[in-house]
């Protein structure tokens, strides 16, 4: 049995019909007749045995007297986990998007292992996804990753056995967990403090859920005074991304050349991930513009990857994740100027020296954006009481083709969850010379997340625009060469 960290407990408190706190990835593949249900089958299978979390349920300990345990589920039914649909004809983009929407709004079952994978057929060109759904509290990114990293391979004959056999160990009775519980608090008189510090962020998960449950009155109100309390500030209505959201989701996608953000920073002297982020800047400008807003700022919450030493970067994911504030000069008209102001401020943590390197977390074992994204986003929720928009990940991933079972991969897209007080979440990797963007938006209130989706378009193509000559040159205070990547983000 292994026992949740105090904020592995706190994901869990936070996880409620409104705000579920799990990661969700597509994975768009080219048509394949050879690829079935059964290969994925055989697959996740074969597969299981690198991450046995995902055969593993949450057990709580009575009357919570302590944090819940990791154990095998003696009733692991894989059949309940992979799940089978089709797309209606004619099985467009918009019409996957829509599903994701549906799907990654709905939280996992507690009683299972904390994860679902969709095989959606139907989709235009021949073409499948798989959408994963993984709870934060599942991942680490030490000894647990999330499932993409190992169903997918660089090798497309990659062989597949179809698993061992698996025998789950025996579940834990009620005196098991509580004994553990007690010598455990016997050991560590901490321990004590800690479930403290549990019972309280336990009232605020209930006091939230309960404003959802009753939507409004006295519920609602109580439901918005622990949103405060956790975000550390009054409720704010002043940003249309901020407030409370809904049960349900809308999802939309951009994709950028990686090829023309490399020019960008081999023209203007700043990084890749300096130029994402004006171009977010310059999206969520256009947008706001659109809806009779200016803001000078947006403040993004973009986790950072860091080591302990800068000489090692041989850990599992190698990285710890660090939440990050990065205002986006959204109130700025020019793309030039915008670009150098988000260089400046990215630039001070790459001085620090204890920036990871785009190379390492490239070069990482399978398909790790999927566990990056997820611990940016534990990274997130650790930092909500530090004021800021939106959450906003970008994680460099491999530049080869990858394959499941033979099945080439075309486009992979991060869904972050939304943080207690948020509308709307970004999140961005890179794969095989593409970049590509997944905005997930509150339902209600971001209703036109498609026409966000198109300013960070214009955005981009503006951004490209400046490759001839056509608007303000280079800073004469910027330097001629900045390093790749310096975080967890590109």
């Amino acid at each position: 049995m292994e026992r949740l960290t105090d904020s592995e407990v706190s994901l869990l408190a936070l996880d409620t019909v409104r705000n579920p706190q799990h990661i969700t990835t597509v994975h768009v593949f080219a048509g394949d007749d050879q690829f079935d249900h059964d290969d994925l089958v055989a697959l996740v299978r074969d597969r299981l045995a690198f991450v046995p979390r995902y055969r593993q349920r949450l057990w709580s300990a009575p009357a919570g007297v302590a944090a819940p345990v990791w154990s095998d589920d003696d009733r692991f039914d894989l059949s309940f986990h992979l799940r089978r649909t089709a797309l209606p004809r004619p099985g467009t983009d918009e019409q996957l998007r829509e599903f994701v929407g549906r799907v990654s709004a709905r939280r996992l079952d507690r009683s299972r292992p904390l994860w679902e994978l969709y095989l959606v057929e139907g989709l235009t060109g021949n073409r499948f996804a798989l959408v994963v759904k993984s709870h934060l509290a599942l991942v680490d990114g030490i000894d647990n990753v999330e499932l993409s990293q190992v169903l997918l391979d660089a090798d497309p004959d990659a062989v597949t056995t179809g698993g061992t056999p698996w025998t789950p160990e025996p579940p834990p009775s009620p005196v098991d967990l509580l004994t553990s519980a007690v010598v455990r608090a016997s050991q560590d008189p901490s321990e004590l403090l800690a479930g403290a510090r549990r019972g309280v962020t336990g009232l605020l998960g209930a006091a939230v859920a309960m404003g959802e449950a009753t939507r409004g009155g006295v519920g609602g109100a109580l439901g918005e005074l622990a949103t405060a309390a956790l975000r550390g500030t009054a409720p704010a209505h002043t940003s249309p991304m901020l407030g409370q959201a809904s049960e349900h989701r809308r999802f939309a996608t951009v994709e950028i050349d990686l090829a023309d953000l490399d020019r960008v920073r081999e023209r203007f002297g700043h990084t890749v991930n300096d130029a994402l982020l004006s171009i977010l800047a310059g999206g969520l400008r256009g947008w706001l513009h659109t809806r009779g807003l200016a803001l000078p700022t947006v403040v993004a919450l973009s986790p950072m990857g860091v080591t302990e030493d800068a000489e090692d970067q041989t850990s599992a994911v190698g990285c710890r994740v660090v939440p990050h504030l990065a205002p986006l000069p959204t109130g700025e008209p020019s793309d030039a100027t915008r670009l150098h102001q988000v260089g400046i401020v990215t630039q001070a943590f790459t001085d620090t020296g204890r920036a990871v390197a785009a190379q390492v977390l490239r070069d990482l074992a399978g398909f790790a954006p999927a566990t990056l994204h997820a611990l940016g986003a534990r990274a997130g929720l650790e930092a909500t009481r530090r004021r800021h928009d939106l959450v906003v990940t970008n994680v460099p991933g491999p530049q080869q083709p990858m394959y499941a079972a033979g099945a080439l991969l075309e486009h992979s897209y991060p869904v972050l969850p939304l943080p207690y007080g948020q509308l709307l979440s970004i999140g961005v990797n890179s794969y095989d010379g593409v970049v590509a963007v997944g905005l997930n938006g509150d339902r209600d209130r971001i209703t036109d997340i498609d026409v966000l989706a198109q300013c960070i378009a214009e955005a981009r193509d503006e951004m490209i625009m400046l490759l001839g000559g056509h608007h303000d040159q280079q800073s004469p205070d910027q330097p001629d060469e900045r390093q790749g990547v310096s975080r967890v983000d590109e």
